[in-house]
């Protein structure tokens, strides 16, 4: 077995210290959640009556939750299918062997990723109206995650396709494909399976993302969270805090685990399938080795 490069293996007295370490850190961390916890009880933040809120119909949360829950997705949906799609079409324009075609779609890149998503919202909601169209929020948000996100997935899309070998591409043209074949067929496919979990993690970032839709008041799951808060404590006082912006949280770590295992098996399926490609794959006829003379026969 060989060494690591960057470090030597840690010999009896490293290991040792290592998992010293290790336990204080674990007793660290479990000694900070329980002193957490021992002050949210004291304060009545784990009384089970106020997380009951979460879950009671008659108190309008978990249908007012839901409904945020079902915008976040829709104006995610929106952005993910079209920012995929652009970001596809440029990182091909940007791989063009034409400067006509690779200078232009180059500018559009780096210019959507240097702005923050932020500004591109707030543009295109409040300063893009007194030009002409006049967007609605949610289109705003939605055409601010797919400007910007298309601009990312671009150049995952450009390093996965550089990524693969030379040699496919060659073959490919040998072959008599034409250019465009060779990028749907060859390069595209491979570099998809090559960059899918950077993908999936673009995806929860756009995902997340979507709670910048707070500053043009499109109600998405935490501007929802916030006005659930502020009614909350107009009418009851500040009791129920704690439990709606957990609630909220745990909906967004549920959606993006949903997700990373639909990647996981989207991933598994693929290499399964080109496991099944590859061993399906027929053989090559051979002629037979004659070992004899057989001219006296």
């Amino acid at each position: 077995m060989s060494a690591p490069v960057l470090f030597d293996l840690p010999g009896p007295k490293a290991r040792a210290r290592i998992r010293i370490g290790t336990a204080v850190g674990v007793l660290l961390v479990l000694a900070l959640v329980a002193f957490v916890l021992v002050r949210l009880n004291g304060n009545g933040q784990l009384d089970p009556a106020r997380w009951a809120i979460l879950f009671d119909p008659n108190s309008g949360v978990p249908q007012a939750l839901g409904e945020a829950l079902v915008r976040t997705l829709q104006v995610a949906a929106v952005a993910m299918v079209a920012a995929t799609v652009l970001g596809v079409l440029l990182a091909v324009g940007r791989l063009s062997d034409h400067r006509w075609v690779r200078i232009p779609v180059t500018t559009v890149i780096e210019f959507f990723r240097a702005i923050p998503l932020l500004v591109v919202i707030f543009a295109l909601y409040f300063v893009l109206p007194a030009f002409g169209p006049d967007l609605s929020a949610f289109a705003a948000l939605g055409l601010g995650l797919t400007l910007y996100n298309m601009a990312v997935l671009a150049e995952i899309f450009r390093a996965g396709i550089l990524s693969v070998d030379k040699g496919q591409r060659e073959a490919a043209f040998a072959l008599g494909m034409r250019k465009s074949q060779v990028m749907t067929l060859v390069l595209l496919p491979q570099a998809t399976r090559r960059m899918l979990p950077v993908l999936i993690a673009q995806i929860v970032v756009l995902l997340k993302d979507t709670s910048l839709g707070f500053i043009i008041g499109y109600f998405e799951l935490l501007r929802q969270a916030r006005s659930l808060v502020e009614f909350l404590n107009f009418n009851f006082g500040n009791i129920y805090t704690l439990q709606i912006y957990v609630g909220a949280g745990l909906v967004y770590i549920l959606i993006n685990v949903l997700i990373s295992q639909v990647a996981k098996l989207v991933e598994k399926r693929t290499r399964s399938s080109a496991k099944a490609a590859g061993a399906t794959a027929p053989a090559l006829p051979t002629a037979p080795i004659n070992t004899g003379n057989n001219s006296g026969l």
